[in-house]
């Protein structure tokens, strides 16, 4: 500490005792370890804070994925449940409508049997988010289409869908078989 006295003109000034340098080096080394600690306390606050976000962005990314996985699970078991579909599509579509009446009546039972069981297929698909993808007269959608040809007909527009050889399937928005 300083301490100034006044004698005639002349100020004289004290130099401060062992102790007090003692003291003020301590004192500064207190501050300095302060300092530190406070820098140390700040980075660490934001490590956690960080860590914090990063372990409730996985915890969100872990729920979509498992949300995804329950409606996109039965992904492999529809792809095979379509050709299923198609077989049935196509075998109600070979019988001949005309020949459909009362006096064949096994051909007449054998359609409506196929008729039903598909009619079915598609409830049980609607069921489970399972849609049918048919673009006829639709523009051509690379998401959802597949083209297999490019033909010009009179009286349609450009990149508009005019054969349809297969219909496509589209899971909850998933495209899952391109039409």
């Amino acid at each position: 500490m300083r301490t100034f006295s006044t004698e005639k003109d002349t100020a004289r000034v004290e130099e401060p005792t062992e102790n007090e340098k003692k003291l003020t080096l301590e004192l500064e080394e207190s501050r300095k370890e302060a300092a530190e600690l406070a820098e140390k306390v700040k980075s660490l606050d934001d490590k956690y804070k960080r860590a914090l976000a990063e372990s409730e962005n996985i915890r969100r990314r872990l729920t979509k994925q498992i949300d995804d996985a329950k409606l996109f699970g039965i992904q492999g078991f529809c792809k095979d449940l379509l050709e299923v579909a198609d077989i049935l599509g196509h075998a109600t579509e070979a019988v001949p409508k005309d020949e459909i009446s009362d006096k064949n009546p096994h051909l007449k039972n054998l359609f409506e049997g196929l008729s039903m069981t598909r009619q079915q297929l598609n409830s049980v698909f609607k069921r489970h988010g399972l849609e049918s993808v048919n673009p006829m007269n639709e523009k051509f959608n690379p998401n959802l289409h597949e083209a297999l040809f490019q033909q010009e007909v009179a009286n349609v527009e450009p990149n508009t869908v005019v054969v349809v050889s297969k219909i496509g399937y589209k899971l909850h928005d998933r495209c899952i078989r391109p039409a």
